[in-house]
This record gives C-alpha cells, sequence and structure tokens, in this order.
C-alpha cells in the first residue's frame, strides 16, 4: 500500500453512535451473523457492478470474474472480506458508513425501548448490515476504490466503533473493498476456516455468486510456500431458477433475511416459475414484522429486478401496488431488456401482466396463511392491517379477494381484537339478515358503549366494530360482500329488513305519527344545529342519538380532511328520539318553551359526545347543565 494523504478524522453521526452501542448488546447472542451481513453487502455492491458494466464495460478493467473472498489470520487475529464490486468513492465511504440517511430515522430511535430482546427486532426492521461487524471487531478497517477511478483516488476507513472514523486517500489497484475485521479479545472462533465455512454454508449458500475461502495447504520443508489456492464454499447458484423441490426451508428462511436485510424469519413464501406467453421467476416473502416506515408511502419498496439472471434494480416498485409494499422478494424476467429503466416499467404492457399475476399470488399467500395458521395471520394483520385497508381503493379487480381478507373488532368479542372475518361474521348471521352492519368510531371503547347498537344487542344481531382512522374511507370502497351490503348503524334512516317483524314496523309508523308534535317543537327549539328530527327505532336505553346523513361525511373522514387541510363539506346531523324513555316524557310534557329549549339542547350535546364528537359551544353545554342541576337541587 501506498502512503495515505488527505487524513482526516470525522464523527459518526448520533444516530450511528446509537446503533452501533444498541448492536453490540442486542445481538451479541448471535454474533455470527455479523458474516452473512457483510456478504449480503459484498453480493449487492457485485450486483451493481454487473449492472453497470451493461452500458460501460470498461468498469470491469479487464477483470469480469466476479467474486467475494473471505479469509483469516489466525496471528493477527484478523477476518478479511473482499469483493471485486463497483467500491466505493472517498465520498461514498463517508455518506455510507458515517451516517444513516434513511427518511424516519428518528422515528425509528424514538421507538427504541431499552429492552434488548425488543430492540433487537426492531434493529432487523432498519436494516443495518455494515455496523454489525463492531459485534465481534473493536477495530474496523474498509480499503475500497470505485470502478472507473483511477487507482490513486483508492479510500481506506478505519474506526473502533466508538464515537469517531478516520478516513484517508490512497493508492489501490483493484477495484472493489476489502474489509479487515480486528476481532476482539475472547472472538478467536472466528479467526478459523472450518468456522467460516460453516457460517457461509448456513447463511450464503444462496448467493449467486462464488464465495471463496484459502484452501489448506501443507507446507513443506525446504521448499517455497506454494502459491495461495481459493476453493468456493457455496452453491453460488440464484436460489430463485432451482426447483422448489430443491430448496429447503431454511434456505429460503435464509435468502430472505438477505434481500430484506431482515433478522427474523418470514411468515409465508412463494415461490413460482411461469412458462408460456410471458416467461419469469418469482420469489415472494410476507415478513413477519412491519418496516419502520412502512405508513410513509414515498419511502422507497418493491422487489428486486433481475433480467435473465443479471441484476438490474433494487426496489422496482412497478411489480406490485402501494398496499403490497411490505412484501419483499424477487421477479427474474426473460422478457425485459437489460437496460430497462423505471420509466420504461411503468409503460411496458409486460410489466401489467406481471404485476396482475404477482398482486393475486401474493394474495392467494395471504389466504393460504389465514387459512392454515390463523395465529400466524393474527400477527400478520396487526403488523400490515391498516396497509391492506387501503387495498379495495386502489385496487378494483381484487376488491373481493381483499375484503376476504380484512379482519375487524365486533360485538360478539368483547377482547376489541381486529380478528373477525366477513366470512366469520356471515356464517353467524340472523335467519333473514341480508346486510353486514358496522359502526365506526374513534376508539373501542367509545364505539362497544355507543348507543346506534342498542336495537342490536336487543336483537342479538352482530356489528363490526371500526376504529382506524382509515375504516370510514375503506368502507366508501366497500359495496359489498359475498352479494351482502355494507350498513353503517349510525347513518341515514336504519332499515333492519326481515329483522324487523310486521308488528314491530306498524308499531314504529303509531309511534312517530302520535309524537308528531314532538318532533316538531325540537325542530324549532334546535334550528340550524340539524338537518330533521324524527323517532328513533335504534335505542332501547339511551334518550336519543345523532345519525348522519345518507350522504354526509362522517367524523373519522372530517377529521381526516381537517388534519390534511382540506375544506370539510357543511352538513348536519339528524336527532333520533327514544320515544319510550323517561327524558323524553318529561320533554314531551314540558310547558315552558324556554326550558323545553335549554333541555332540547342538552340532550342534543350529550348525543353528540355520545357519538365522540367535540361540542361546538362546550362553555354553553356546561351553562345550561348547571342550570339544570341547580332547578333540580332546589
Amino acid at each position: 500500500m501506498s502512503v495515505e494523504t488527505q487524513k482526516e478524522t470525522l464523527g459518526f453521526q448520533t444516530e450511528v453512535k446509537q446503533l452501533l452501542h444498541l448492536m453490540i448488546h442486542s445481538l451479541y447472542s448471535n454474533k455470527e451473523i455479523f458474516l452473512r451481513e457483510l456478504i449480503s453487502n459484498a453480493s449487492d455492491a457485485v450486483d451493481k457492478l454487473r449492472f453497470e458494466a451493461l452500458s460501460k464495460p470498461e468498469l470491469l478493467e479487464g477483470g469480469a470474474e466476479l467474486k467475494i473472498r473471505v479469509s483469516f489470520d489466525k496471528d493477527a487475529q484478523t477476518v478479511t472480506l473482499e469483493d471485486n464490486g463497483i467500491g466505493m468513492s472517498r465520498e461514498d465511504v463517508i455518506t455510507h458508513l458515517g451516517t444513516i440517511a434513511k427518511s424516519g430515522t428518528a422515528d425509528f430511535m424514538k421507538n427504541l425501548t431499552g429492552d434488548q430482546k425488543k430492540d433487537s427486532h426492531l434493529i432487523g426492521q432498519f436494516g443495518v448490515g455494515f455496523y454489525s461487524a463492531f459485534i465481534v471487531a473493536d477495530q474496523v478497517e474498509v480499503f475500497s476504490r470505485r470502478a472507473g477511478l483511477p487507482a490513486s483516488d483508492g479510500v481506506h476507513w478505519s474506526s473502533r466503533g466508538e464515537g469517531e472514523f478516520e478516513v484517508a486517500t490512497l493508492e489501490k489497484a483493484d477495484r472493489g473493498t476489502r474489509i479487515v475485521l480486528h476481532l476482539k479479545k475472547g472472538e478467536d472462533e472466528f479467526a478459523d476456516g472450518y468456522r467460516l465455512r460453516n457460517i457461509i454454508k448456513k447463511y450464503s449458500d444462496h448467493i449467486a455468486l462464488p464465495i471463496e475461502l484459502p484452501k489448506e495447504q501443507v507446507a513443506v520443508e525446504g521448499e517455497p510456500a506454494p502459491e495461495q489456492e481459493w476453493e468456493t464454499v457455496n452453491r453460488a447458484s440464484a436460489l430463485w431458477t432451482r426447483p422448489r423441490a430443491e430448496v429447503k426451508d431454511e434456505e429460503y428462511q435464509e435468502f430472505y433475511k438477505h434481500i430484506a436485510h431482515d433478522f427474523e424469519n418470514p411468515l409465508a413464501w412463494s415461490h413460482n416459475k411461469v412458462e408460456g406467453k410471458l416467461e419469469y421467476n418469482s420469489l415472494l416473502y410476507v415478513p413477519a414484522r412491519a418496516p419502520f416506515d412502512l405508513y410513509q408511502r414515498e419511502a422507497p419498496r418493491g422487489l428486486k429486478l433481475y433480467v435473465q439472471r443479471v441484476f438490474v434494480m433494487d426496489q422496482a416498485e412497478s411489480f406490485l401496488p402501494l398496499y403490497l409494499r411490505f412484501i419483499k422478494g424477487v421477479v427474474d424476467s426473460n422478457d425485459l431488456s437489460l437496460n430497462v429503466s423505471r420509466e420504461i416499467l411503468q409503460k411496458d404492457p409486460i410489466i401489467d401482466s406481471m404485476k396482475s399475476a404477482l398482486t393475486k399470488r401474493v394474495l392467494d399467500m395471504l389466504e393460504k396463511l389465514a387459512k392454515n395458521q390463523p395465529e400466524e395471520y393474527k400477527g400478520f394483520w396487526k403488523n400490515f392491517g391498516q396497509v391492506m385497508k387501503e387495498g379495495p381503493a386502489e385496487d378494483f379487480a381484487n376488491k373481493e379477494k381483499i375484503a376476504g381478507l380484512l379482519r375487524f373488532a365486533s360485538t360478539s368479542d368483547e377482547s376489541g381484537e381486529q380478528s373477525v372475518s366477513l366470512a366469520e361474521y356471515l356464517s353467524r348471521a340472523k335467519e333473514g339478515q341480508d346486510k353486514i352492519y358496522y359502526l365506526t368510531g374513534e376508539s373501542y371503547a367509545q364505539v362497544k358503549n355507543s348507543p346506534h347498537l342498542e336495537v342490536f344487542r336487543k336483537k342479538g344481531i352482530e356489528v363490526l366494530l371500526l376504529t382506524d382512522r382509515i375504516d370510514e374511507w375503506l368502507m366508501s370502497y366497500l359495496s359489498d360482500f359475498d352479494g351482502k351490503g355494507f350498513v353503517d348503524v349510525a347513518r341515514g334512516d336504519l332499515d333492519l329488513g326481515k329483522l324487523d317483524s310486521e308488528e314491530d314496523k306498524k308499531a314504529q309508523e303509531e309511534v312517530a305519527k302520535d309524537k308528531e308534535g314532538l318532533i316538531e317543537r325540537l325542530k324549532t327549539a334546535l334550528g340550524d344545529a340539524v338537518s330533521e328530527v324524527r323517532v328513533s327505532h335504534r335505542l332501547t336505553d339511551s334518550p336519543a342519538i345523532l345519525a348522519i346523513g345518507e350522504q354526509d361525511l362522517g367524523l373519522q373522514m372530517r377529521q381526516i380532511l381537517e388534519a390534511s387541510g382540506q375544506k370539510v363539506p357543511d352538513s348536519k346531523p339528524i336527532f333520533e328520539f327514544n320515544p319510550t324513555h323517561p327524558l323524553i316524557g318529561k320533554l314531551d310534557n314540558e310547558q315552558s318553551e324556554e326550558r323545553f329549549g335549554e333541555l332540547s339542547h342538552i340532550l342534543f350535546d350529550q348525543a353528540a359526545l355520545a357519538a365522540g364528537d367535540s361540542l361546538k359551544d362546550p362553555a354553553a353545554y356546561v351553562r345550561r347543565l348547571n342550570k339544570l342541576l341547580v332547578e333540580l337541587s332546589v
């Protein structure tokens, strides 16, 4: 190596310092994964070179045989990993090894609990491969040169992982990256060929390029040392091109960890070869946990794209709809050109066919998971349920299939868990029930105790309880399931159809006619606050509720629009009262119109509070209520 120049000492980004500390302490129980992570990064670097060399063959610099080499030195207590991939410039090294340039990093850091077991799961979601070197090393050196730059533009990075790193420029004849790990005291097990071979076979057998270790050689006394020979220790074939029967579950799991930079096994996977009009291989995975940036719709996402086994791009988002952005995997096409770009992908009709087929494959995989492993599916739903709820609006062709995968809380289960499918709901439906009833609200406690459910409890009719912010928007895209329409129990004039007897309907008509005078008085008292006043068929215990007009926005949608700064259309609720409630009886008998008006407004405000809404004039409500309490105490 030549003399180093332009040497400078720089500090790690704060997040890197925190992560380094966390990595060393939280992942120590599975420290051998450092090699998997470094090999995975080396593989990505080789893939990138292979792709860039398609249009710039000079980047190969005469060395087209791409590989990764792992070696060790027992005396020096080092492990060295070298690749002849794309390499890094000085700027690349400072950026990639000194900072974490990921959106959502601050949110990720806030979620760290200090509980090592929980935090190690979070690290897996974040993906911090290179820094895992510090689990076993107290000093890490990186020697790199980007393909295409002169030998004089080599770079040397060095750090003890404690807060700062050194960067210097040096001469490096070969492109690519060499990482030297100076093992901590007590980690000498890794300076061993047998141990390294086993780790590579266990975690990296699927890597589709040779990973070489030095061959064991016997020195003969009096003769010069033989030239070092290398042997490939992994299978070195693309896993997705192999027949399914030949691939073990463990291999599928390790390949997932490689492409997803995850530490946990996936929940499920689907490996498929398509032949005929279109030819491609796909290997799709459902992660066990949500990534930290799941709800950032603009975050990078998508599948790894290969064309005829040549890596083309990471995160090719055109192959799956946005609501399936959590799916990881690989697609390898024989029908696309090697110089395909993101812009071309968006316009290519072949992609539409592939996207349709891959989307169906993911939904089939989730159906299978829900049917055969319901407990695992519960975990999936907790992690990805809200994202799946974006599906019906984005993917009309698969709306019924997506609806079958949705899970809701319901009045049949006191736990409040979102575990009831629409098929389960219909299997418990009452005889003559031709609707799926639901209620949206801010929280489970609020909807569970809503007065809107009173008639349903009385008749033993199950109601789905929807409390995610996205739910009202979701239901605007779901008109029916299995031929049964959806009905919001807080909206419009409730009609229970065959679930109400003819006697019930006749009695309701008679009561409405009998209370016409009270309806008119309430309309006058409440004035512009309501669009309509009517006798309620929903109530058995409460005096009054507010119903939403058939075409009006509900509370959830109004809040979403307000939060995004959009104008909320004006709408007024429908005031419904329970003619059998004692308070309504007293109201009906009230002679003073002034007092009638005060009591009417108190009932209106109470109904708004029960619906989870905020009062437009809380001070007026308190004043009226206090006045009433004083009157009652006299």
